[in-house]
């Protein structure tokens, strides 16, 4: 069973991404829907843009939190302390992904995912500390820290993976172009590259850059980080915990950092930027807990109870509310504008 899950999750992935990869970088993927809000002069409105970056960006979420769910419910983790951990840990990163975009990059609307990851391996270990501390729990409602800690890894490589879908949509975080790269990268990527369409995407009006052929570095990274999480969810569920949340964090932040070299938009001053220096402590800092919180027990798993845990009204009920206030909240574009006009269509009267 545990092979099954992991061979049909993989399946999905690499269906989804392929046509990702292939479709989110023309232009008419950017926007979903743009809604009227004030009338200006000769019938004319302006509006503001719902985009499909807050659609894969919210799906990233609820799929990342979905494994995470599955993965401590393989363990025997009570659903009460899954909702607790995830409405702590997103309620936390979510506007902790702005706040140090800001920060940073000194821009007010934009996201920074590598923000909302080093917030949230911050703050994980103490929120399980936390919700372990409630009284009157069963002995499974206080799972070892280091095993909800794998999990949260694991299922956050993924949900970063899928969300570099967001990236490509609206034309941001990309990378160098073709030809500014050296004669090995262009005979490498001279049939594997991106070229972006539209000029409200964010390659356009930053860097100029659309209709030129671009390192498809979301795309690359997307299925490293996704490849990461799938080995941590084997590691996972064959026991090897403290090797999976290690070795995931490790991986990923080592992979920022090197793609930091090969992309083009502005990451802040300074040769290493401060998303590579947090990489950085992010690895020393997960060293720092596994040494903390070392394993004492190891507990069994059944993949099945798992899959069970989240079918369920309560799990389906805050998965749907975690997407709609994750779309409104990160798809609502406040770099981009729209005016509409109406008619009414008198032959069909």
């Amino acid at each position: 069973m545990d092979e099954l899950f992991i061979f049909s999750l993989t399946v999905f992935l690499s269906v989804f991404l392929t046509w990702g990869f292939t479709h989110l970088t023309a232009e008419h993927w950017q926007f979903m829907a743009a809604v009227p809000v004030k009338k200006m002069e000769n019938n004319v409105w302006a509006g503001f843009n719902l985009t499909y970056y807050g659609f894969f960006s919210a799906t990233a979420y609820v799929l990342a939190t979905a494994v995470l769910c599955i993965l401590l419910g393989a363990v025997f983790v009570a659903p009460k302390f899954l909702l607790i951990l995830a409405v702590c840990i997103l309620g936390f990163c979510v506007p902790a992904s702005r706040l140090i975009a800001r920060f940073v990059e000194k821009k007010k609307y934009t996201f920074s995912v590598q923000g909302a990851s080093f917030a949230g391996l911050l703050i994980a270990p103490w929120v399980i500390v936390l919700i372990n501390r409630f009284p009157a729990a069963p002995a499974h409602q206080h799972p070892e820290v280091i095993v909800v800690l794998a999990a949260i890894a694991t299922a956050f490589a993924l949900g970063e993976g899928i969300g570099r879908l967001s990236c490509i949509s609206f034309g941001c975080c990309y990378g160098k172009p073709l030809k500014q790269m050296s004669p090995l990268f262009q005979i490498v990527f001279s049939h594997l590259y991106f070229v972006f369409y539209g000029k409200t995407k964010k390659i356009a009006y930053a860097d100029g850059l659309d209709g030129s052929r671009i390192i498809p570095i979301q795309a690359i990274t997307s299925i490293v980080l996704c490849v990461t999480g799938m080995a941590g969810i084997y590691l996972f569920l064959k026991g090897f915990f403290m090797t999976a949340f290690v070795g995931v964090v490790t991986a990923t932040q080592i992979w920022r950092f090197l793609s930091e070299f090969i992309r083009a938009d502005y990451r802040g001053g300074g040769k290493i930027s401060a998303y590579q220096i947090m990489g950085f402590a992010s690895i020393v800092y997960a060293l720092a807990i596994a040494w903390l919180f070392p394993i004492t027990t190891h507990p069994g798993h059944n993949i099945l109870n798992g899959l069970k845990s989240i079918w369920n009204p309560a799990m389906i009920l805050f998965f749907q509310g975690l997407w709609m206030a994750t779309f409104f909240y990160t798809g609502r574009s406040r770099v981009t504008g729209a005016t509409l006009s109406f008619t009414v269509l008198r032959e069909n009267i």
